[in-house]
């Protein structure tokens, strides 16, 4: 298969090292604005790898590197921005399209706590009818969380439940930066998005709702010595993937992210920090949020001062097989250490750039095949997860005691 990664930060960075790493794929093309992010990305991988300046931006200049290198899939490893000028490229190319974010959301304009107004995807699911006509795949959120998040709640009912309770996605960690007071070790500009957007929430009966940031906390008790995180609700893409798939009665989404945190997001949030549309400042025009990303410490860059776990999964309850209640919490755990030392990439986006590479073996192989755009939890989750275990970070089910009905 020959792939294209575009974007070269932390994530694409990680693709690119880690395929080189298990020696995957005939032709790996790494582009980037920042051409020499794009360098610095594939140095030292060997002759199947290339570097190229790219505009995310550019619909055409994308489809022409499609073209030239005769690329099979794209990765697409931008910010959620990027996400439909490369998904149109790649239809319009007639390649595979994977990516880890979807389509921006944009809230109600009347009620935003309560209906939600244009959700994360729904601009790539409008176009679901023409992939399919074509026989192409886009495939979305396949990163982490979204991603082997919602294969986990797939695995979960096709073999763990004969009826669901509630699918809650639970993200815990006890990472440390050293020597920075507010360090985020993912993009700034997604988390705020995510987090400062209304959490969207789904349940039967009434389908998808929104609340107000940072609400309905709960403290969940997280495994391989992380232990209980005060974990809130946030805006991601598993609430709108998984009802589409799935049967539950309620399907959430909550990140651990810590009173500390919370209160600089909201601080940003009240300056107006957190504003995507461009103020003038002197001569150059520039957004808010743009100027916060600047400020802070490149996540990719802060693997050396980093230490300690971080934990993705999924929490499903219901009635197991056996005809009884059961609980269980479907994980991924990666120290950081680790990550550092295999791959030279910090352990979150680390942790994000394995999932797509997984699907792109299953795809190459042909144990994955399917056409449309699609969620991770539209195929099947075997094959998926006994990749994972071949490749030296192991998920694992934890059973927890069920709450009697």
């Amino acid at each position: 298969m020959r792939v294209l990664i575009i974007g070269a930060g932390g994530v694409g960075t990680a693709i690119a090292r880690t395929a080189a790493k298990w020696s995957l794929f005939e032709r790996v093309v790494v582009a980037d604005y920042d051409v020499q992010r794009a360098q610095k990305a594939v140095a030292g991988a060997g002759d199947r790898f290339a570097a190229f300046q790219l505009d995310g931006h550019d619909e055409r200049a994308i489809v022409a590197l499609i073209k030239s290198e005769r690329v099979e899939a794209v990765v697409n490893a931008l910010d959620p921005r990027f996400v439909m000028p490369v998904f149109r490229a790649a239809f319009s190319a007639g390649v595979t399209y994977l990516d880890m974010a979807m389509s921006l959301s944009h809230p109600h304009p009347t009620d935003p706590y309560r209906l939600p107004g244009v959700k994360l995807g729904d601009e790539q699911f409008a176009l679901e009818d023409q992939w399919k006509e074509r026989g192409l795949l886009a495939l979305c959120g396949i990163g982490v969380e979204p991603g082997l998040s919602d294969v986990f709640a797939r695995y979960a009912a096709d073999n763990l439940f004969s009826s669901i309770d509630e699918i809650g996605v639970r993200d815990g960690a006890n990472l440390v930066v050293e020597g920075y007071e507010f360090a985020p070790s993912f993009s700034i500009w997604t988390t705020i998005e995510e987090c400062l957007n209304p959490p969207i929430i789904w349940e039967r009966g009434k389908e998808w709702f929104t609340t107000a940031p940072f609400s309905e906390p709960e403290t969940f008790n997280f495994p391989a010595g992380i232990g209980p995180v005060e974990c809130v609700n946030v805006e991601h893409e598993e609430v709108v993937l998984i009802p589409r798939w799935l049967d539950a009665r309620r399907v959430t989404f909550k990140y651990g992210l810590g009173d500390e945190f919370i209160q600089a997001l909201s601080t940003l949030h009240k300056l107006g920090l957190d504003s995507t549309t461009p103020i003038r400042i002197g001569d150059v025009e520039i957004s808010p949020r743009d100027v916060v990303a600047g400020c802070l410490p490149d996540p990719a860059q802060l693997g050396d001062r980093m230490s300690g776990l971080t934990c993705a999964g999924t929490w499903v309850t219901g009635i197991g097989t056996n005809g009884s209640p059961r609980e269980v919490y479907l994980h991924h755990v990666v120290d950081n250490a680790w990550c550092m030392s295999e791959f030279g990439s910090q352990s979150v986006v680390w942790q994000t750039a394995m999932n797509p590479i997984v699907a792109l073996e299953l795809l190459d192989s042909g144990a994955w095949s399917s056409a449309g755009v699609l969620g991770p939890e539209a195929l099947p989750a075997e094959p998926f997860l006994d990749l994972v275990n071949t490749h030296g970070a192991p998920w694992a089910s934890e059973e927890r005691t069920a709450a009697k009905s």
